[in-house]
């Protein structure tokens, strides 16, 4: 049994923000605008180039009273930004008429050149503002957060969340990211964030913690100087023999320790993105390379680097086949309406061959676009250079991993020889590299 230490803390309450607030907030001093009409006078003094200091100290005022409102108030706040900072139609006709009126290769060019200024909306102007400021990453990094939960109910606030993301991607560039290995020494409020951010696999108590961090496993984070101590993304790895075909026996905290000397292979178990407001800003392939660089280093004996990963689209999908009358067996029609599985030993069997054949095939065939992978956990690793390797039935026969995938799990490879041009293939032409075992499994008739 694996040994078992007293807890530092409770898992109790919501997760806090004082890590991106506190030390904002902290430092500004504070106050609020009141009214729309106020908010819009105080938002447009932050672009006020004739007074460059008194606009970043108004920038500065209003990114400390933000993080100390309601969420009504926050939306307000965004809303404001979104309907007076944007591009003005009266510009944007203008900018138009002058390339329209154009008549030589210069004046064309030169009407071009000013049309792009002009047609950069004013809000980007003041999210660069904010940016600037000595914590301002943090700040639109909240932003962005609650702006993703805004626009579950205002669809029009994407061009500004669009422009917020590709500013955010230019701030958190890739050259400075530290990875840093997590143990159960690690401070007690990163361990706590690390725990609530966990998206793939729920932590579910301290047993279960303890397990994560034990020297049979890896867990790595990457951190950013933009947000100093605040882990952006993060990857737990189980150092085993061989491929592992189930989740159980690596989240199982009674499990017994295994000698890491005789591992010969590293299985990344989950990745999880531990800051919302970065998402869609790809730190994970990074990620991947400098963890298995990592662990050759420490370990030479490893040889395979694979995961054993999630399908989460896959019942999804069987419901669109079923809808379409397209799933023959009333065992598997039943399996995909109901999100369970039989529990009579025959049934079950009966169902495993027709599910891995629909798994290869929505792996290896079902595209969002005509050319990516249905499937986002599919699409991330095969754009990473990754191969689908095997399919694990009932790997994750809980009740979250049946409703989502009917217990299916997948092992992606990474075979350091071919990730280049996987990656490559994936990415020119929608190229699905997979083992043979999986190619015939997707070209098998159904029986």
């Amino acid at each position: 049994m694996r040994p078992r230490r007293r807890p530092r803390w409770l898992f109790a309450g919501r997760p806090g923000r004082r890590g991106l607030t506190g030390r904002l907030a902290h430092g500004f001093a504070g106050r609020r605008a009141g009214g729309d009409e106020r908010l819009r006078r105080e938002l447009a003094a932050c672009l006020d180039r004739g007074s460059t200091d008194r606009a970043r100290e108004r920038a500065a005022a209003l990114a400390a009273a933000y993080l100390q409102r309601s969420a009504d108030d926050r939306l307000t706040f965004v809303r404001v930004i979104a309907s007076d900072f944007g591009v003005k139609r009266e510009v944007a006709t203008e900018a138009a008429r002058r390339v329209l009126r154009a008549d030589t290769p210069e004046s064309l060019a030169a009407a071009a050149h000013a049309a792009r200024l002009e047609l950069a909306a004013p809000w980007q102007a003041l999210l660069e503002q904010f940016a600037s400021l000595p914590e301002g990453a943090a700040f639109l990094v909240e932003l962005r957060t609650d702006i993703r939960r805004f626009m579950v109910e205002e669809p029009a606030l994407r061009l500004l969340e669009d422009d917020l993301r590709a500013l955010l991607a230019s701030q958190f560039d890739a050259g400075l990211l530290e990875l840093r290995r997590i143990t159960w020494d690690a401070p007690a409020s990163l361990l706590e964030r690390l725990a609530r951010s966990e998206a793939v696999h729920a932590v579910a108590g301290w047993d279960d913690l303890k397990n994560r961090l034990d020297p049979d496993r890896r867990f790595f984070a990457f951190f950013h100087p933009r947000l100093r101590d605040e882990p952006l993304v993060f990857i737990q790895v189980a150092l085993v023999r061989g491929l592992a075909d189930s989740i159980a026996p690596l989240l199982d905290p009674e499990a017994p320790l295994a000698d890491v000397s005789h591992a010969n292979t590293a299985i990344f178990y989950s990745i999880s993105n531990a800051q919302p407001g970065l998402a869609g800003i790809s730190f994970g392939g990074f990620l991947i390379k400098d963890v298995v660089y990592e662990l050759r280093r420490e370990l030479p004996g490893l040889r395979t680097f694979a995961t054993l990963s999630p399908m989460p689209g896959f019942r999804a999908w069987l419901a669109e086949r079923k809808a379409a009358g397209d799933l023959h067996g009333e065992a598997l029609v039943e399996a995909v309406a109901r999100g369970r599985l039989p529990t009579d030993p025959d049934e079950l069997e009966r169902l495993r061959l027709p599910v891995l054949r629909l798994g290869a095939r929505y792996l290896l065939q079902a595209r969002r676009d005509g050319v990516r992978a249905l499937d986002p956990v599919a699409n991330f690793h095969l754009a990473n250079g990754a191969l689908v390797e095997r399919l694990n039935w009932l790997a994750n026969p809980s009740p979250a991993g049946v409703e989502a995938s009917l217990g299916l799990m997948v092992n992606y490879l990474y075979r350091l020889d071919r990730i280049e041009s996987n990656h490559e293939a994936y990415a020119r032409e929608g190229a699905v590299a997979a083992s043979s075992a999986v190619t015939r499994l997707a070209h098998e008739e159904h029986e």
